[in-house]
């Protein structure tokens, strides 16, 4: 029906059509299920589903299969006779195989566009959870945020980061005075986090040019929304950076996009897989923001879907949020799977000729229980639905193919080459450099000689300006070339490693 994304059929003969109305698609999803169950399928026939409405998509790909998404299926692929069947028993009358206009992004710039924030827009509540700091260390950053703001020290990526932080050690005393205490220790425990982000490849993720949120509203010539397909697989061997990419997303648009209020389709949807991830040891500051936005979000047009295994995953207050719902299968071998099966079924509205938790125990891979809003957003009842099967190809595409993709993408060249503009490194260098440089008296200049006694001051005869030779020659060291911040990281960390 216009409007509408069909899901599949449900009923005795599953010819009751089941759909997701575009109008109420922007009050947010969730696809459940255990492994194997079909929830990377139900993912990718709902981001069809928008893309041939007009509504862009961004989606984590965790498994690497869903870049089949820029792809058509074929008649020649194994599933072709399975997915002719349920197409047949569903109703589903023009089923055919196409491709959907995909843009691929990668962190690490491999196997898509280069996806990159600052450090400064990422700020340091997001930042203070990737590093797994503690509420003294997350004060320390905060703090050293606020200097950078204070001093017009653009952030930009972990080496602007590290010179902010040996700045802030440096001046601690001074900088107590005006913004509280500077713990030496703090600022060293940040500094040994920040190596272990780097060597766990986060230093990709900062840096310019950085993600203009417009790239993910675009549209292909035919009016298709474009599907963005985040590369997810590598980012899930650091799962914190996969988190907090995903919830620095989530912010930045809830933050930047104006409000539309309840529109006739979404503006964005977004994907959220391994969902578990954003709320796994989160402190309670950062799960209230993110029920907030989830809370507020839609009203930017924006419908945000959320994949898991169990809605048990989720904080109870975002789980309220969450008005459309694909349920698949969930095992019950323990006592707490019976328990955590009993409160999914408990979520859905009652279906007096379904039994909702043995559907739930019951459905095999490609069905699900499925609950959507209705015309007046209030959720459906309860339905034993089976799913119906992708127009694109199930599975990963080959890297030439994908190669290809990223060619013809209409972002080609726009973040393949990274920027490296002066910021708070190269101005913290020479303005450290200044107060360093030695500058000779005028008698001892007229009389220097190979055996005159000249002695170098600073510039305006401060003492208290000249941070100390060694700890000078030091910062210029960290703050100047690659070679010599390679030399000298290890020193800056000793400086603040004993409290």
């Amino acid at each position: 029906m216009p409007g509408d994304i069909f899901l599949g059929g449900a009923g005795a003969d599953h010819a009751d059509p089941q759909v997701l109305r575009l109008d109420k698609a922007n009050r947010h999803g969730l696809i459940a299920g255990a492994t194997g169950t079909g929830k990377t399928v139900t993912l990718q026939i709902l981001a069809e589903g928008f893309s041939a409405a007009g509504v862009p998509v961004l989606l984590a790909d965790v498994k690497g299969d869903l870049s089949g998404l820029g792809a058509a299926g074929s008649p020649a692929l194994r599933p072709h006779d399975a997915f002719a069947a349920r197409a047949a028993r569903i109703g589903l009358g023009d089923y055919r195989y196409r491709a959907f206009p995909v843009t691929f992004w990668d962190v690490f710039g491999r196997e898509g566009h280069p996806l990159r924030t600052t450090v400064a827009d990422l700020g340091p509540l997001l930042l203070s959870r990737l590093l797994e700091l503690n509420e003294v260390q997350e004060g320390v950053l905060t703090l050293a945020f606020r200097v950078a703001d204070d001093e017009a020290l653009p952030v930009v990526d972990l080496e602007d980061l590290r010179a902010l932080l040996a700045w802030v050690g440096a001046r601690a005393e001074t900088l107590s005075l005006r913004y509280g205490h500077v713990s030496a220790a703090s600022v060293g425990a940040i500094q040994r986090r920040l190596l272990v982000l780097e060597s766990q490849g986060g230093a990709h993720l900062f840096g310019e040019p950085a993600l203009q949120l417009s790239d993910l509203l675009l549209a292909a010539p035919d009016g298709r929304g474009r599907i963005g397909i985040l590369a997810a697989k590598a980012l899930m061997t650091a799962p914190r950076l996969y988190a907090t990419l995903l919830l620095w997303l989530l912010s930045e648009l809830f933050e930047t996009l104006p409000e539309i209020g309840d529109p006739e389709k979404p503006r964005l949807v977004v994907f959220f897989d391994e969902a578990h991830l954003l709320f796994d040891d989160a402190p309670k500051a950062l799960v209230d923001r993110i029920e907030q936005v989830a809370r507020l979000i839609r009203s930017k047009g924006v419908g945000v879907y959320f994949v898991t295994q169990s809605p048990d995953d989720l904080p109870e207050d975002v789980l309220g949020q969450l008005g459309n719902r694909v349920q698949h299968a969930l095992r019950a071998f323990t006592e707490r799977d019976r328990r955590a099966l009993a409160r999914a079924a408990e979520t859905y509205r009652d279906n007096p000729g379904l039994d909702i938790a043995t559907a739930i125990r019951e459905v095999g891979t490609g069905e699900a229980v499925t609950s959507m809003l209705d015309a007046k957003g209030a959720p459906g009842p309860a339905q034993r639905t089976l799913i119906r099967p992708p127009a694109s190809r199930l599975g990963p595409l080959d890297p030439d193919a994908r190669a290809a993709l990223i060619a013809a993408s209409p972002l080609a060249g726009r973040y393949d080459t990274p920027l490296d503009r002066d910021s708070a490194a190269e101005m913290l260098a020479a303005r450290i450099a200044e107060i360093a440089a030695p500058t000779e008296a005028p008698s001892a200049r007229r009389f220097s000689g190979p055996h005159s006694p000249a002695r170098s001051v600073p510039r305006d005869g401060s003492r208290a300006e000249s941070l100390g030779a060694a700890l000078g020659q030091a910062l210029i060291g960290e703050l100047s070339g690659p070679t010599g911040r390679r030399l000298v990281r290890g020193l800056l960390g000793g400086l603040f490693r004993k409290r």
